[in-house]
């Protein structure tokens, strides 16, 4: 079905950029995007601890940034490290900070 506005993006572009801003538009994942930012590359043990929650909280959303991509996590024995897919999404933060403080 086509979409009836006119943009320069196609639909598609603008359902998974959707999908991936209502991933983080949330305040504990904001915080993991700031964290792993400042971090580079961080355990589920060191996000949770660096932010004061609880260890499940943390994992479940890790997991929903991962499965937007957010963040990628890679195993090492038995520890996941998670980084940031990309700069750009301190970026997004760095356009928020702004504007907040306006």
């Amino acid at each position: 079905m086509k979409s009836k506005f006119i943009s320069r993006f196609d639909e598609a572009f603008l359902t998974t950029s959707t999908e991936m801003l209502r991933a983080i538009a949330h305040p504990i994942r904001l915080a993991i995007i700031d964290v792993l930012y400042k971090g580079k590359e961080m355990t589920v043990t060191e996000i949770y601890e660096a932010l004061h929650i609880e260890q499940a909280i943390a994992s479940h959303h890790l997991r929903i940034l991962k499965d937007k991509r957010v963040v990628a996590s890679k195993r090492d024995g038995k520890n996941s490290y998670y980084t940031l897919r990309s700069e750009d999404f301190a970026n997004i933060l760095a356009v928020l900070e702004r504007q907040v403080k306006i």
